[in-house]
């Protein structure tokens, strides 16, 4: 993957982390840059931006406190998100991360085509969020 594809995703990801960009900001600049997914694996602390030929770039993220809990509680990540979209001013995305974990989310998928986030747990389970309109 070229190195303006790769600085693209890095800053996207930094932003998330720090706040400086809102998730429909940067679903924008990554399909601007002709990403068409991103995965966020907890475990493994990494994010991997997907380019549609298959070339890819996995990303170090900072590491969210705590260990993905076993069980997976789709009601809570629903709530998880309607807090992230709400933006209050207790918002941030390394909470979300932590609290999304304590929730049994392993990870999310993020399809731009699809416009939707599949949010995962260990043992597979899965909660469906479409983009809003």
């Amino acid at each position: 993957m070229d190195t303006d594809r790769i600085s693209i995703a890095k800053t996207c990801l930094n932003a998330a982390h720090d706040g400086s960009l809102s998730f429909p900001e940067i679903v924008g600049r990554l399909m601007a840059a002709g990403f068409e997914s991103y995965t966020v694996d907890y475990r493994c602390n990494t994010q991997t931006c997907y380019l549609p030929d298959g070339d890819h770039a996995t990303l170090a993220m900072q590491p969210p406190a705590g260990r993905v809990a076993p069980a997976f509680d789709a009601r809570e990540i629903a709530h998880l998100v309607r807090w992230a979209q709400a933006n209050p001013a207790d918002y941030n995305y390394v909470a979300f991360c932590e609290k999304a974990k304590a929730a049994g989310c392993a990870g999310y998928l993020v399809s731009f085509a699809g416009r939707r986030v599949v949010y995962f747990g260990r043992t597979a389970e899965t909660h469906v969020e479409h983009f809003p309109a």
